[in-house]
This record gives C-alpha cells, sequence and structure tokens, in this order.
C-alpha cells in the first residue's frame, strides 16, 4: 500500500506503509527525514515529502536509527544523485558504510519460507529491493553540533541490540524508536508493543536491555519502525514487548 502520512504534531509526520515506516519533521523551511524505506520505495518516500509542501532540494537530511535495507534504501539514491547527507549513530557508521553487514541469513528465512506469510514476505520485500547489499559511502556520524542544526533537533537515544548501532530519536517530544520496539510487522501475528523476531536482531539480551532505556523515558507517543503509532506511557509499551519475549 502506499504511505498513509499523519500529523503527530504540527513540525512531526508519520508515514505508515504494510512494510515499514519513516518520520519526517519540518522546520517550515527544510524536512528531516528519520528512516528512508526500501529502495523500491522511493517514490512513496519522496512522495511523503512534497505532500508537506516539500521538495527533494529541501531534504536537510537523512537520519537513520539503522542500517538495514528497508530503512535506507532512498538515502542510497538521495546521497548518491543528489548529495542529501546521511546521518546515523556513530556505532551503526560502519554498518551503513556497509564495511559489514549485520541482518537475517538468507538460510534463517529460508527455513521459514514453508509459512504463507514468510512466503509473501520474503516476494514482497524482494520486489522492493530488500536484496540490495549497497552502502552510504557518505554517511557521516551524527555530532550534538550536527543534530542542533538540523529541523527538530533530534536527541539521540542509543538502543543498540537490533542493530550495533541501533539509535532512537527524541523529536518535539516524540520517540523514533526505529525497531528497538516496534507495534507490529507483517510476519507477527499479533500486534502491540514487541520486538522483532530474534532471526532479525543482532543481539537478544542487547535489545532487552535498550527497553529498559527507552521505558526510562517520559514521552508518550512512539513512532514505530513497523506498525501503527503507539499513544501512551513509553514505559508500559516497553513493558509489555519485555513480557511478550519471556
Amino acid at each position: 500500500m502506499a504511505a498513509a502520512l499523519s500529523a503527530i504534531t504540527e513540525h512531526v509526520h508519520f508515514a505508515q506503509t504494510d512494510l515499514v515506516n519513516w518520520t519526517l519533521v519540518t522546520d517550515g523551511e527544510r524536512v528531516l527525514l528519520i528512516d528512508a524505506g526500501f529502495p523500491g520505495q522511493r517514490d512513496d518516500v519522496i512522495g511523503s515529502v512534497r505532500a508537506l509542501g516539500f521538495g527533494i532540494a529541501d531534504i536537510a537530511a537523512v537520519l537513520l536509527t539503522h542500517a538495514h535495507i528497508d530503512h535506507f534504501g532512498t538515502a542510497i539514491w538521495l546521497a548518491k544523485t543528489h548529495g542529501t547527507p546521511v546521518f546515523c549513530h556513530t556505532g551503526e557508521l560502519g554498518h551503513t558504510k556497509r564495511e559489514y553487514l549485520e541482518q537475517a541469513a538468507p538460510a534463517d528465512v529460508v527455513r521459514n519460507i514453508w509459512q504463507p506469510r514468510w512466503l509473501k514476505w520474503a516476494a514482497t520485500i524482494t520486489a522492493k529491493g530488500g536484496l540490495n547489499h549497497a552502502g552510504i559511502p557518505t554517511a557521516q556520524a551524527l555530532t550534538p553540533d550536527v543534530a542542533a542544526g538540523l529541523p527538530g533537533s533530534p536527541v539521540p537515544v542509543p538502543t543498540p541490540g537490533h542493530t550495533g548501532g541501533h539509535c532512537s530519536y527524541l523529536v518535539g517530544g516524540v520517540l523514533v524508536s526505529g525497531d528497538a520496539l516496534v507495534t507490529g510487522h507483517p510476519l507477527l501475528r499479533h500486534t502491540g508493543p514487541t520486538l522483532l523476531p530474534a532471526l532479525f536482531n543482532h543481539d537478544e539480551d542487547r535489545c532487552l536491555a535498550s527497553l529498559t532505556t527507552l521505558g526510562a523515558l517520559g514521552t508518550d507517543v512512539m513512532l514505530p519502525g513497523h506498525g501503527p503509532v503507539w499513544r501512551g506511557a513509553i514505559a508500559d509499551a516497553a513493558a509489555a514487548a519485555a513480557a511478550r519475549h519471556v
């Protein structure tokens, strides 16, 4: 489905699709993309920017929660074709540049392909460029000075586990949680706050520790990398995900 764009605050907008989500933060003149979908979702990503009245030249930067292809696909094209700056947590920089790769092994996916929902998901993401292993050589680590100059002045909240350098962000009082804490996924039978299936996580113990980090935040709106918006105490969402994991 096309991206469903919703206003969370005056300056924070959430683009939700059945595969993955991204967030747009504006300051009146520019827009910041937090994550950027699969390569094959470029039209949806750019369409969401244009729906807010901006063009490609108005994209101040792409800020990544992590460097899985479903979250930075369009960033590859923006950086290469338009010179758009791409930032991430310093611990994720090598992953973003593809000096190494942290993602589910194809063999792990194949072992589950007999399940209809896995087969459908695998076919869909393959069509969207899910097997693209390109990196972004120009990516840079997010520094306090850079963050202060971006729309919304995002505050990093390191949440390693899903990948080694995964980072969530606070912007305008809203938590953008990436894949540290989600509310749904095509492979999950349930909805509500949860971790992604273990085979997608680099370090399960650190995933659980990051839930504790998120649970300590005093925010009540969360924009996850997968699934719908969460409204309510983040502590409740983190606790529910931890309980489901047991």
